[in-house]
């Protein structure tokens, strides 16, 4: 029991299902846990159909950018705490304990969204379901890791990974199931509560994780646990393992001291876990700053950017991306032993890139041709309707479809076709209603245009090469990277850096598509794309088939590029540190 086991090889997975087909209560360990990962991910995309609706029934929420990207990144800050406080419980209760918390803050978070009279009482529930989701995200896979057969570890930890982007997709699809009904977001939130109930049913009927129970001296519960895991003859090997991995790991702990701050200042003094920190951090944060989020968190709102008014349409273009990273996740369970994790994230950013950029192009282009604003057609609904910043514009006439959104106004499609010229209106409940009435489309988010399927294909490219490299080696590189002793302090510190730079891109993407527009934005986020792959390159090292302690001597050394070294140091690096 010798701690997570990331990327699983194709054998693992044969062995995984002969092994829970004789064993079905394994599977049941780790299904149940996985749950947790459901959460995770359902939460993630959930919130991004349901902010389309949430923005019908409050104008407020629609005429402040700064309240949707809080309302949207509010939990990514409960999730930062939950994942703190997620530590010490699972230490202090135990990791069951710290699985059924997290349930009971998820489950009262999504009733309190689905209840809310007004955005803070919103803001609140997304607080709580975040600490639930920062809880679970780090024990689930923990508790399935310490209850799982060694052999087959990995591919029963790599199920809560697919459970994640699984969870994204189901919430895709229960956006779509409640777009007619009447409360619709209502729905979409508080339905996030029934897979917190089943999981906290489902969790009282299973033990606590062994390798917890042992460590608090509660062996005789530990043995009776492995014994429904092991076949008997193994039970005995299984406990004089895990006696001398937690006696290794309390020596570890004695040898570095027990405090955190004693143990960060240990970890920030080694040259090794340093340069695992540079590593770590570089791949953490590039997997945010690559923009991800702003696709998870807002895909239907960027579908919308795209030209497509309709939010029945935009959420089932949106399930198509989601889909696209259930099949990525699967390809990179299959590649990353193969190739590596080096050579999959470096061929993943540009794949990243090349996307971002196309898609910045054919925002330009979506801008440049949008339909121009008619001044008859805009008095058709009467003075008090038109926008007030076009009847006192003295460029009136230049004014086309974007520069009436930029004014934070709505427009109003031709009865005719949506790309001739339009009435740009206000953005109240009546007028929008007065528009629609007349079967014109109403937009707000962005303008029609004959290139936005282009940018649905290209969302889905970069979904596509996004998942198998960028979004789940970094997790993997972070488990590989630091020295044993310090493995929990390098990947904490590694983890609140994502969770941190997920915050800053969930809570500023609205902003930036406000102040800069939809083409600069994604050309931004190609930038920040080119200056995570330089930072790779550079700095992370190829783990792939390396012992740790041949990681650690490789950062002892410190690493170069293979293209950067001399003809001896290739010699000497050989096979086992080759990279790309």
């Amino acid at each position: 029991m010798e701690g997570i086991v990331h990327g699983s090889e194709k054998t693992d997975f044969t062995e995984c299902w002969r092994t829970t087909w004789k064993t079905p209560y394994i599977m049941r360990l780790a299904l149940s846990a996985g749950i947790g990962g459901l959460l995770f991910g359902y939460d993630t995309g959930v919130i991004s159909g349901a902010l389309l609706y949430i923005r019908d029934d409050f104008a407020e929420v629609d005429k402040k950018t700064w309240l949707q990207e809080t309302i949207v990144s509010m939990a990514v800050a409960g999730a930062i705490v939950g994942a703190a406080v997620g530590g010490w419980l699972n230490d202090a209760f135990g990791r069951k304990k710290s699985i059924l918390y997290a349930d009971v803050v998820f489950f009262f978070g999504a009733i309190i969204m689905a209840i809310s009279p007004a955005p803070w009482v919103i803001i609140i529930g997304r607080i709580l379901v975040g600490l639930g989701v920062g809880m679970a995200s780090m024990t689930s896979p923990l508790y399935i890791s310490e209850a799982s057969p060694a052999r087959i570890r990995g591919a029963l930890v790599s199920t809560n990974g697919l459970l994640i982007t699984g969870g994204q997709f189901l919430s895709y699809l229960i956006n779509l199931a409640f777009t007619k009904a009447p409360g619709t977001w209502r729905w979409m939130l508080g339905v996030a509560g029934i897979p917190a109930l089943v999981q906290f049913i489902l969790m009282l009927s299973l033990p606590e994780s062994p390798r917890w129970l042992y460590r608090q001296d509660k062996k005789e519960e530990a043995r009776a646990i492995l014994e429904k895991i092991y076949p008997a003859n193994e039970v005995e090997d299984e406990l004089k393992a895990l006696h001398e991995s937690i006696e290794a790991e309390k020596a570890e702990a004695g040898e570095i001291g027990n405090g955190f701050i004693t143990r960060l200042k240990g970890a920030l003094s080694n040259p090794v876990v340093r340069r695992g920190l540079y590593a770590g951090i570089a791949v953490q944060v590039a997997q945010q700053f690559v923009g991800i989020n702003t696709v998870m968190y807002y895909s239907p709102t960027i579908v919308q950017f795209a030209g497509f008014a309709s939010n029945q349409t935009a959420l089932a273009l949106s399930l198509v991306t989601s889909g696209l990273n259930v099949v990525g996740t699967l390809i990179s369970m299959c590649l990353v032993d193969k190739y590596g994790r080096r050579r999959l994230m470096i061929v993943s950013l540009f794949g990243i890139i090349t996307c971002l950029v196309a898609l910045s192009m054919v925002f330009f282009q979506a801008a440049t041709h949008a339909p121009a604003i008619g001044s008859f057609e805009s008095s058709h609904f009467g003075g008090n309707s038109t926008c007030a910043a076009y009847v006192s514009a003295p460029n009136a006439q230049s004014w086309n479809c974007m520069t009436c959104l930029k004014a934070d106004c709505g427009f109003c499609a031709s009865q005719g076709s949506e790309f001739k010229p339009g009435a740009c209106l206000l953005t109240d409940n009546g007028v929008r209603s007065a528009c629609r009435g007349e079967n014109r489309i109403w937009y707000t988010q962005g303008c029609p245009n004959k290139v936005g399927f282009l940018a649905v294909v290209l969302l889905g490219l970069y979904i596509i090469s996004y998942a198998p490299g960028m979004g789940t080696v970094p997790w993997i590189v972070n488990s590989e990277i630091y020295p044993l002793r310090y493995r929990g302090t390098g990947g904490g510190i590694a983890a609140v850096s994502n969770w941190t730079a997920n915050l800053i891109v969930s809570e500023t993407f609205l902003t930036l598509t406000n102040a800069l527009g939809s083409a600069w934005t994604f050309l931004l986020f190609a930038g920040f794309s080119l200056v995570g792959l330089v930072a790779i390159y550079f700095l992370v090292p190829e783990t792939k088939g390396l012992p740790f302690e041949e990681v650690e001597k490789l950062l002892q050394k410190g690493f170069k590029p293979k293209a950067l070294r001399s003809k001896k140091e290739t010699e000497g690096k050989g096979q086992a540190s080759s990279s790309v």
